[in-house]
């Protein structure tokens, strides 16, 4: 059991909840750019534009040396991760976000054998996600349904109508 709150690499959510997982993917891959936010010295949080790689069981952020978001995760490493929800208003595929801690790789092989199957502009900074939370949230008419997994708990799924009783006490 994973206590709570600790993040663990994308391969466990793969073999623990794998069509969830697949479709995590699937979201993002869809489409190269996402929406990272961070967290800046204040504590106030940070948007940025970021390109996200799911490889070898890990979720790998490669950010530009110096970029605020990459000297935000050095200070605080707490992370989420909207993908890029696409063209129109339908979500086709869902709305998904990732959230966890950061950690910066540095080991200069671990850092090449990642430059040279993505090649990135480089210098870069590179970071492995450690996930403490996956999200899924898509409609399937009349339900808003929400699917949330964490390490250590299993997949939980929430089917809700805008007129759900407990929306609206009385």
């Amino acid at each position: 059991m994973t206590e709570k709150g600790t993040g663990v690499a994308w391969a466990v959510a793969e073999e623990t909840v794998p069509e969830f997982a697949a479709w995590v993917v699937r979201r993002f891959v869809a489409y190269r750019h996402h929406v990272l936010a961070t967290l800046r010295a204040d504590g106030a949080p940070r948007l940025s534009g970021l390109e996200a790689d799911f490889r070898h069981g890990e979720l790998w952020l490669g950010l530009m040396v110096g970029s605020r978001k990459a000297l935000d995760l050095r200070r605080d490493p707490r992370f989420s991760l909207h993908a890029n929800p696409g063209p129109g208003t339908d979500l086709a595929g869902g709305d998904v976000r990732v959230s966890g801690r950061a950690v910066e790789v540095t080991d200069p092989e671990e850092v090449a054998r990642y430059a040279a199957a993505v090649r990135p502009p480089e210098p870069f900074h590179l970071f492995r996600a450690e996930l403490t939370e996956a999200v899924r949230t898509y409609v399937d008419a009349p339900h808003l349904v929400y699917e949330s997994w964490a390490p250590g708990r299993p997949l939980r799924t929430v089917r809700r109508t805008s007129d759900d009783a407990t929306l609206h006490p009385r």
